[in-house]
């Protein structure tokens, strides 16, 4: 990857603004570069170096793995997010990995005994990398919460209205959401069954609250969703 491109790459992100334009150059040095298709494996948390992973572009899932093979969505990444070893700390209890849900992923990472490094050199990125994972766990968490007190029509409602707020064009109270995922994919992000989730999606479209296809979902007013 040419050394500008990656530098603009690490420039445009939040996280490291706090630092100077030497000190960027300093950091494209130990930065890794990746691209990846739809349904490629980006990593195997057993089986790469411990790394900590940005994405810059596209969309990805982390998948845990169970002894039977068995996939099950932990989590989805949108642009901008990090993701991997974000303890710092290589964690083989849990197999997971992370794939490819559209086209033209590109990936920035670090190995952590670098990025270890380069926190010490930095306490203030330190701090915003701190504050970043904290938001990110309290995301996670708050999820959580919303799978154990909701059911799972309004477990699917909270969803659709996030992932509005996150990506969609927004024009009036209309949103356009460019999808990526499979109704199965839906269903595991709100713990339920795949029909239940094609049910749910079936009533939204009955009732005229979206109109739900494999490239776009199109929600016709956002605020009827912010009712639930």
């Amino acid at each position: 990857m040419h050394e500008d491109l990656k530098y603009w790459y690490l420039r445009d992100h939040k996280l490291f603004r706090t630092l100077s334009s030497s000190q960027i150059k300093q950091l494209c040095v130990i930065t890794g570069f990746k691209k990846a298709s739809k349904g490629e494996i980006i990593y195997f948390s057993s089986s790469d170096l411990p790394r900590v992973f940005l994405l810059k572009k596209g969309n990805i899932k982390i998948v845990t793995i169970d002894d039977k093979g068995n996939e099950t969505i932990k989590d989805i990444i949108k642009k901008g997010d990090l993701f991997g070893e974000l303890a710092l700390e290589a964690d083989n209890k849990v197999e997971e990995c992370a794939k490819a849900l559209s086209d033209d992923v590109a990936i920035c990472s670090f190995l952590i005994s670098d990025f270890e490094n380069l926190l010490l050199r930095n306490p203030t990125l330190a701090l915003s990398y701190t504050k970043f994972v904290g938001l990110k766990m309290k995301r996670i968490k708050n999820s959580y919460a919303n799978l154990i007190s909701k059911d799972a029509k309004t477990r699917l409602y909270q969803f659709l209205k996030d992932w509005a707020e996150q990506e969609g064009i927004q024009n009036g109270n209309t949103v356009v959401i460019e999808n990526y995922l499979t109704q199965n994919d839906i269903a595991q992000v709100i713990c339920t069954s795949r029909q239940t989730a094609a049910q749910l999606l079936n009533e939204m479209e009955a009732n005229h609250l979206l109109s739900y296809n494999r490239k776009e979902i199109i929600i016709s007013d956002i605020t009827k969703l912010q009712l639930f």
